[in-house]
């Protein structure tokens, strides 16, 4: 028979695992079914309807923001994961260096500096530049090295973490057989911290993709992202395009994050069942 205090104990936990997905994802499903409301009606749903998806398809302003933003946060995301990858090593691989615990605190400042204080000073920096050598002009440039100081600090903590894991033994057993550090990096490191690169990228993606705050010190005129244009929309009233939009990008998200999870399964299937071939052929041999 089973134990009683057990069985409280799993419902316990389940029952608060199912409030905490609720907590989270029931304001999305909220919003994803008020994208298909027939009125602009807040809080009542009176019918459904794809007349928003169509009223964004023909919003100018939502389209252009989002390719902009797509691009900002494309960019963004490769810029902080090459520096990040830069960072990481020097703190990891050499970690006896004089200054190391100030270079530490400054890579990892922008963690836990208010966004708001990072937008000012790097709107007066971007604005003292620009005047001492007339670049770069207020706009999608300054955006790009604004999410990039931010997402850099992000991708170092994730590579670093993956990097202090990893074996070095396979590394130095690298070098043993002759190859150069350089070869050692991609035909041994990278592949090992691989994934981490790709996490980073997509965190750092995903931050660059729905800032705000930094945008809207480093943006210039006519140069607007999706969340200021759904930022300024929402100031003047709800505008249910809005909806639709945030219905697509949650669903874009969505799919990729299911298809990375896919892939990686997969490959660690794959790697698995490599390593158990290889224990029973090697069992083989020596039988």
């Amino acid at each position: 028979m089973a134990n009683p205090s057990r069985l409280v104990q799993r419902f316990f936990g389940r029952f608060w695992l199912g409030m905490v997905y609720l907590f989270l994802y029931f304001p999305l499903f909220f919003l994803i079914l008020f994208s298909f409301n027939s009125t602009r009606q807040d809080g009542v749903f009176t019918g459904f309807s794809t007349r928003w998806y169509a009223a964004l398809i023909n919003d100018s302003r939502l389209v252009e923001g989002f390719f902009l933003s797509l691009k900002v946060a494309v960019i963004t995301g490769t810029l902080s994961v090459i520096l990040g990858t830069f960072a990481a090593f020097t703190l990891v691989r050499y970690s006896r260096f004089r200054g190391r615990s100030l270079f530490s605190g400054l890579v990892s400042a922008p963690l836990v500096m208010p966004e708001v204080i990072v937008g000012l000073s790097l709107l007066l920096l971007m604005v003292a530049v620009q005047q001492a050598i007339g670049w770069p002009e207020r706009g999608a440039t300054t955006i790009v090295i604004g999410h990039t100081l931010i997402g850099m600090a992000y991708a170092t903590v994730v590579i670093a973490a993956r990097l202090r894991e990893m074996d070095r033994s396979i590394e130095e057993a690298a070098m043993d057989l002759g190859c150069r550090p350089l070869q050692v990096f991609f035909l041994v490191t990278l592949p090992n911290i691989l994934p981490s690169l790709i996490a980073a990228w997509m965190l750092t993606f995903t931050l660059s993709f729905d800032d705000v705050v930094v945008s809207e010190f480093l943006s210039g005129p006519g140069v607007t992202t999706l969340p200021q244009v759904i930022f300024g929309y929402a100031r003047r009233g709800v505008n249910p395009s809005i909806y639709a939009a945030a219905t697509l990008l949650i669903l874009t998200v969505s799919i990729g994050i299911i298809a990375y999870s896919i892939t990686t399964m997969r490959k660690q299937a794959r790697r698995e069942r490599e390593a158990r071939a290889a224990v029973r052929a090697e069992l083989a041999t020596r039988a």
